[in-house]
């Protein structure tokens, strides 16, 4: 029997799980696995393995998942690395999906066969009352995109600059706030992430790409090719949203010549030497040092989760800082 893992922000698997056992009752070898406010992506994904451990069979798995490009998605993305012949994730987790599901491996034996199956029956499951309210469906228009394959050398895009529409310091990269919230604030068309670390780990490098958004390109880049590519004329035409692990990351690529007027810090995770600034951002002496730095470049800080948040002062959080670390 195939294996099913329901994952999601909060409670909301525990939830769907128990509506769907009110509708087809208890099933064998069926988990939910809840990211809550205070854990991490380790916590998710210690869940899924035990989920995994605890089926009778580990051959065939089956992940049900919230949201695309968040950190429940991403974790699971990552333990499917090794497994894709067999093991298989679908996003937008609705009750008609899960219903289906349940219904299907009654009948089919294959984690893949059910994936694709169930599709259908999610998307229908959306509607809406009264009917007049259903859009019409558009004729296809032809969407504006990047110019595909390789551009010659010399050959100018627009105004031969890249249009930085967010620059973020973001320890977590390409998570579910950036690839909802942000990227329909800011609307890129590709979105960067800028950190040699990274660049070098291929399972990471991996499901950054992956976790894209749809639309939307992902890369993970060096920083000194993040700074060739800013002066390259071929970019002119993108709209990036570039992302950058630490401060000292993007203190690096601003000096070499990245044109960023403004840093939105998202999140900075605490570690062996740093203190709490707020409830996302940890610093230590480098980081105050580094941040201070940047401002000195003439960039312009914006301190929040999402663009709905309140921003916060950066001089408060580096007040915190300074008197933590004394």
């Amino acid at each position: 029997m195939v294996g099913i893992i329901i994952a999601s922000h909060g409670e909301f698997a525990n939830g769907i799980l128990q509506s769907g056992e009110m509708i087809f009752g208890k099933q064998q070898d069926c988990v939910a696995c809840t990211l809550m406010p205070s854990e991490g992506p380790e916590d998710i994904k210690e869940k899924m393995e035990a989920a995994i451990a605890s089926f009778e069979s580990q051959d065939e798995v089956l992940f049900l998942v919230d949201l695309w490009g968040g950190t429940p998605f991403n974790q699971a993305n990552g333990l499917i690395a090794g497994h894709e012949d067999k093991w298989a994730i679908v996003t937008g987790l609705n009750l008609p999906m899960l219903i289906e599901t349940y219904a299907s491996r009654m009948s089919m034996e294959k984690a893949h066969e059910i994936a694709a199956h169930i599709l259908e029956t999610a998307r229908e499951g959306v509607k809406v009352r009264p009917e007049e309210l259903e859009p019409e469906k558009p004729e296809p228009v032809q969407a504006q995109v990047e110019p595909r394959g390789a551009i010659p050398e010399g050959t100018v895009l627009g105004d031969g600059k890249i249009k930085y529409v967010l620059a973020r310091i973001d320890t977590r990269l390409l998570h579910g706030q950036v690839a909802t919230a942000w990227t329909k604030a800011v609307s890129p068309t590709r979105i960067i992430v800028v950190s040699d670390a990274v660049s070098k780990d291929e399972l990471r490098k991996s499901m950054i790409e992956q976790a894209a958004p749809p639309g939307v390109k992902a890369n993970v880049v060096p920083v000194d090719k993040m700074i060739k590519v800013a002066k390259d004329v071929r970019f002119g035409a993108t709209k990036a949203m570039l992302l950058f692990e630490t401060p000292q990351d993007a203190l690096r690529a601003i000096e070499g010549g990245v044109d960023i007027k403004e840093l939105n810090l998202g999140s900075m995770a605490h570690s062996a030497g740093k203190v709490v600034c707020s409830k996302t951002v940890a610093m230590d002496m480098d980081d105050v040092h580094t941040i201070e730095k940047i401002q000195s470049l003439g960039v312009k800080f914006d301190v929040r989760k999402v663009p709905s948040d309140s921003p916060e002062k950066i001089e408060d959080l580096l007040k915190k800082a300074k008197s933590e670390l004394a």
